[in-house]
């Protein structure tokens, strides 16, 4: 039997099971009332982990939750082509087709041999869990000029090896390993 949460003890960030799907708590908001016999409730921005959709929804305090049959099981990145995106589970070395709807825009932080958490509900894959930061190279970016700090211009744009354009800052040049962080696509430093 699988624990309860109720809804009052659900955090950001935390997953948990309604009506046979699994969510992952995005945001919580807890309003108590102030007049006496006032219910609180507890309103969830919460992401379907099946159909990726987002959606806010309240719950009374005392509402109970299971836990998922979540399990993250880690899995290196093979190749992407017109099937899917495919990874190799590391620990028994199963291959794992992820639809495009699966892995969402985490092929921008992707190179080939990393090893990200596959997210597997009830057995069966369901989406990726990227690392907080990636560490990608810079293949091309403008080198920056003496200067053009004094205009407030203390940031460039930079194309890295899985296409994506990023704002870093003027000292990095072409080649250069960079951080970047999977939640806000931005620069997070120097690898």
């Amino acid at each position: 039997m699988a624990a309860l949460i109720e809804a009052i003890g659900i955090k950001r960030k935390m997953f948990f099971e309604l009506e046979d799907t699994p969510y992952h708590c995005l945001d919580v908001e807890i309003s108590t009332p102030t007049a006496r016999g006032g219910q609180t409730l507890v309103r969830l921005k919460m992401r379907n982990l099946l159909t990726r959709a987002v959606f806010d929804k309240t719950f009374k305090a005392g509402d109970k939750f299971k836990e998922p049959d979540l399990v993250l099981s880690p899995a290196s990145y093979l190749y992407t082509d017109g099937e899917g995106s495919h990874f190799m589970d590391q620990e028994t070395y199963e291959t794992h087709t992820l639809n495009g709807e699966m892995v969402g825009d985490a092929l921008d932080y992707l190179i080939e041999g990393q090893v990200v958490q596959i997210q597997k509900f009830n057995g069966n894959p369901i989406g990726l869990q990227l690392p907080q930061q990636v560490e990608l190279t810079v293949t091309y970016t403008e080198p920056g000029a003496r200067g053009d700090t004094a205009s407030g211009n203390v940031t460039k744009p930079a194309k890295l090896e899985t296409g994506i354009e990023i704002k870093v800052p003027l000292f990095i040049k072409e080649g250069e390993k960079v951080k970047v962080s999977t939640e806000t696509g931005e620069f997070a430093g120097r690898a």
